[in-house]
């Protein structure tokens, strides 16, 4: 199982990703908010844009704003692995996907609580990842949503119907006593249960 920090709720940003930086994390999860989409907002990219200062992990970065395209071209500056949307976006998912690939990165989608799996049946081909929303998206530190596993499931199983490899990451309230209900997931993704610990590589290794 691989692993993806993000530091959504870190108290000091620069020193927790220097601290995750020595760890053997796959990927930073880098979450950004506009304010629209879901009520929070995150820090502009002027400021992210330094993230590379700090840290020389692959970016896991996930879009939780109503125009990914205004976002795209920025964060594809970066050392970024994915840049992953929602598709209860109401911009052009297709065409959004696209310009992701335009610039060499693997595109994802994110799928809410709420949104039935068949929802992402049109796009799968275009898919290098699907993020699977465990917590209602945009704050950190919420619990685990029960039923997710299902999700997951049928996600796998659409998958699999369609003979794809996208990879499926989890993400929200994920814990070593819940990562056993994503076994069929390939990445888990965890804020609260790395940065609000005293040893960041216990924690990344406990979900593995």
């Amino acid at each position: 199982m691989k692993v993806s920090a993000s530091f959504l709720n870190s108290k000091n940003i620069p020193l927790d990703l220097v601290k995750l930086n020595e760890t053997d994390v796959d990927y930073i999860h880098v979450d950004i908010m506009d304010g629209k989409f879901v009520k929070n907002k995150t820090m502009p990219f002027r400021e992210m844009r330094h993230i590379y200062q700090y840290t020389s992990k692959r970016l896991d970065v996930h879009l939780m704003v109503e125009n990914p395209s205004e976002y795209i071209p920025l964060y594809a500056e970066l050392n970024t692995e994915c840049i992953t949307f929602h598709v209860e976006v109401e911009e052009d998912i297709l065409k959004d996907l696209e310009l992701i690939k335009q610039y060499s990165i693997k595109c994802g989608l994110a799928i809410n609580p709420d949104t039935k799996a068949s929802a992402l049946i049109p796009y799968l081909p275009y898919l290098d990842q699907i993020l699977i929303m465990s917590v209602v998206p945009g704050e950190g530190g919420q619990e685990f949503i029960e039923g997710t596993e299902r999700k997951i499931h049928e996600v796998r199983a659409l998958l699999d119907s369609y003979h794809l490899s996208a990879v499926i990451n989890v993400d929200g309230g994920i814990n070593d006593l819940v990562k056993d209900k994503c076994q069929e997931a390939d990445i888990l993704t965890a804020g609260s249960y790395i940065i609000r610990s005293g040893d960041f590589q216990e924690k990344i290794s406990s979900l593995r």
